[in-house]
Formats: structure tokens, C-alpha cells, sequence
């Protein structure tokens, strides 16, 4: 069951952040702006991730992984990583945009009548 703590982590940090695309513009009904948010990212960390194995800066637990390694001995869910955690982030950005341009508007609403 060990193997299993990273992917799950990754998928609970999924599940947590789904219901927030049902906020405002959503991020996965936006997929050419997803991917051009997420690659930039993604390729600098991934470069960065793969020196610092080479390096032996860090290293990852097999015991925590499901043992797939892919070129430069960095496991499927690092990979995974750089793109769950940022889909991550922009759900949670554009949710609360969202909800602030809707109290902004409220707010604007109340001044307009005088309150």
C-alpha cells in the first residue's frame, strides 16, 4: 500500500480542487490555455528535477512510488507532479477571482445605491 502515497496525494490534491472549475471561466473547459500555462513550468522544473537526480541532490523513496521510472530515473508521479499542482493552483486562482470580481460587483452595486 506505501507504493501507492505519492500517487494518492497527487490524485486527493485532484479531487480536492475539482468542484472549483465549476467557478467562473473553469480551467479545464480551457484546454489550449491550460497547456500553454502548464509547459513552461513544467519543462523548467522538469530540467531542474533531472539535474538534481543526476546530481544526487535528491532522490525519491521507492517505497512511496509505484516504481515506474522514466529516462533520468525520475518516477511517473514527479512527472504527474508538474502538471497536478499546477492545474491545482489555477483552479484555485480562478476561483477566487471569480468570487472577488462577484463581491467587487456587489460592493460596486451597493455604493451605486447608496447604502
Amino acid at each position: 500500500m506505501d507504493h501507492w502515497h505519492y500517487l494518492f496525494a497527487l490524485l486527493c490534491c485532484l479531487a480536492l480542487t475539482a468542484p472549483l472549475e465549476f467557478f467562473g471561466a473553469g480551467v479545464y473547459r480551457r484546454p489550449r490555455l491550460l497547456l500553454g500555462a502548464l509547459w513552461p513550468a513544467a519543462a523548467l522544473f522538469l530540467i531542474w528535477d533531472l539535474v538534481a537526480i543526476a546530481a544526487d541532490v535528491w532522490g525519491f523513496n521507492d517505497r512511496y512510488t509505484l516504481g515506474v521510472r522514466l529516462p533520468g530515473a525520475m518516477p511517473l508521479e514527479e512527472l504527474l507532479f508538474f502538471a497536478v499542482v499546477p492545474i491545482c493552483g489555477l483552479l484555485t486562482f480562478v476561483a477566487v477571482e471569480t468570487l472577488l470580481g462577484v463581491r467587487r460587483r456587489l460592493d460596486s452595486a451597493e455604493n451605486a445605491a447608496g447604502r
